[in-house]
């Protein structure tokens, strides 16, 4: 199939962004808005998810590309929401039309050979006007007893040495009245959550997957890695200066731990790919609207063979300390059994790769799962053996109520 990318003046944000998340594909980070329109033209199938990632360069560059040049992911590229579970199946997805803006007012729109116009699907985009609605029902699974119940569990196995950190996450299902317009939860994000990377992708059970990721997995342009792993959290009440309790959390003893050993992790599974890798031995705040997180920015260089593309190196990274656990041979099956749930797409990998190999990944968290009228979110809590059970269900508390606040009314 062919395909004509071509220089074009910028669009307005916000029917990109509206059109992106009714029905397309969205990726949106501080400094490109990315969105795949149109019908999905090609796909290459991950029978065995992450597990398996031969093949999809070689059908990317399949692809011919005229017209003008443009930079990384403004060509042909490929977007997915890949679940939690790196063995399980996945699709990366190619639509007719993509365009890639920056905000500083450069922007390309990529176009397949048998795509509708851009602005005939542009012309038929109105703007969301949906408020936040009452939850008609909120069910929390586990309860927060039980959540508290599971961490404590786990404490048990960190102290006895058979794990360094383990992840627990719960979800909360619920129902409002009027169906749930993506794109008015999505642009509530992008105001609640600047700083974070807005995405909406559609799922293949018929949901669609909404969220504001603070977390950049793997990003990778060229010879160059950029990863930004949070861990380490703390809430910020409303209408008080966050400055003692960001201090609080750059003092905090069981933060710093739980921290560095996602960095240290993450920092060895790029050093076997470049010889380069700089990570600031101090983190720094991450400040979001209602809770604030410890980051650190890993910059990887030098590669010491071909550079791995983003789809290589997201095999080998995914699921990291942030959203797992350390050793991953030990803690993911302790996760399933204290969870007792599937987490299905909730922090997997949400981003895209283009036919050079660059690409960008978010970790699929801080979002709702939505369809008609239902809606499921889920947020999860780093624990360590210093962890107190009680705290870190008040954290996950404080997490779903950030990411519910863009779809009801109701806070937990």
């Amino acid at each position: 199939m062919k395909f004509t990318r071509l220089a074009i003046a910028p669009l307005a944000p916000e029917l990109l962004r509206t059109a992106g998340a009714r029905g397309g594909y969205l990726v949106e980070s501080p400094d490109v808005l990315r969105v795949g329109l149109g019908p999905v033209v090609t796909t290459f199938a991950l029978a065995t998810g992450l597990a398996e990632t031969d093949g999809v360069e070689e059908w990317l560059q399949s692809h011919d590309v005229g017209g003008d040049e443009g930079p990384a992911g403004s060509g042909v590229v490929a977007f997915a929401s890949i679940p939690f579970d790196r063995t399980s199946p996945a699709e990366l997805a190619v639509c007719a039309l993509a365009v890639t803006q920056t905000t500083d007012g450069r922007a390309w729109l990529t176009y397949a050979d048998v795509s509708p116009g851009l602005f005939d699907i542009l012309d038929d985009v109105t703007l969301p006007f949906q408020e936040t609605q009452l939850a008609s029902s909120l069910t929390r699974q586990p309860s927060g007893e039980e959540y508290a119940h599971s961490v404590a569990v786990a404490v048990d196995h960190l102290r006895r040495g058979d794990m360094s950190k383990i992840v627990l996450a719960r979800s909360v299902h619920g129902k409002v009245d009027d169906p749930i317009d993506p794109a008015a939860v999505a642009h509530r994000l992008r105001r609640r959550e600047p700083s974070c990377a807005i995405y909406a992708m559609p799922l293949p059970d018929g949901r669609r997957f909404v969220g504001a990721s603070p977390e950049l997995l793997v990003a990778r342009d060229g010879d160059a890695v950029r990863c930004h792993p949070l861990a380490g959290t703390i809430a910020l009440p409303p209408n008080v200066a966050p400055d003692d309790y960001e201090k609080w959390l750059l003092g905090s003893g069981k933060n710093l731990h739980e921290h560095r050993l996602l960095v240290h992790d993450l920092s060895a599974t790029l050093a076997s790919f470049y010889a380069t890798v700089d990570a600031p031995e101090v983190p720094s705040i991450v400040p979001l609207r209602t809770v604030a997180h410890l980051g650190t920015w890993i910059n990887a260089s030098e590669p010491r063979t071909a550079a791995p593309s983003a789809l290589c190196l997201l095999s080998h990274i995914h699921p990291t300390a942030a959203v797992g656990g350390l050793p991953r041979e030990t803690a993911l099956p302790l996760l399933r059994q204290l969870e007792g749930l599937d987490r299905g797409h909730y922090a997997g990998p949400v981003g895209w790769m283009d036919a050079n190999g660059d690409g960008e990944w978010w970790i699929g968290i801080r979002g709702v799962f939505l369809q008609g009228t239902s809606f499921e979110a889920w947020a999860g809590a780093g624990i360590v053996s210093e962890s107190d059970p009680v705290a870190e269900r008040e954290e996950t508390r404080d997490k779903l109520a950030s990411v519910l606040a863009a779809v009801v009314v109701d806070r937990l």
